[in-house]
């Protein structure tokens, strides 16, 4: 890959790689780690991406594998909390609320639900890039918009 088409394709798709590890992991020491790994991957890649989209998908399911591999690490004990992470901003409160009840979920659950809700993923790419089912996915969807459901009405 040519420099200037990966300072391209790294400016356009580094917060989406960084977002995605965030939550995987909730740590952002980890998330930057593993979105800087991505990013690498990219640079070192000699993949003739067909388009934009095609190149997303595979930078997603890159940083994936990358925060599966980093997670499996004996060094890697300790889980910091998304509160120390930036959060987007939202017009309204109750979209910031939604996000972070989101966020305050399980990894099983919370990372789906991301990619399904806000990188707008279908239930197929996202069983694809996190190595499930889609009825595993769908499962997952559900019982996390069950959770949301309860967190969401206890307030």
């Amino acid at each position: 890959m040519e420099r200037e088409e990966f300072n391209r394709c790294a400016a356009k798709y580094q917060d989406t790689v960084y977002r995605v590890a965030l939550n995987c992991f909730g740590s952002a020491a980890d998330a930057e780690d593993a979105a800087q790994n991505a990013m690498l991957r990219l640079w070192r890649t000699d993949t003739a991406f067909q388009s934009g989209e095609h190149l997303r998908r595979w930078l997603v399911k890159v940083t994936v594998n990358e925060c599966k591999r980093i997670a499996m690490h004996p060094w890697r004990s300790r889980r910091a909390s998304l509160d120390e992470c930036p959060e987007p901003v939202f017009e309204d409160r109750e979209r910031r609320e939604l996000y972070q009840a989101v966020m305050d979920l399980p990894g099983k659950y919370r990372v789906p639900l991301y990619l399904y809700y806000y990188e707008g993923y279908a239930v197929n790419e996202v069983g694809e890039l996190l190595g499930l089912k889609p009825s595993t996915v769908q499962t997952r969807l559900a019982r996390g918009r069950e959770k949301l459901k309860t967190i969401l009405t206890e307030e």
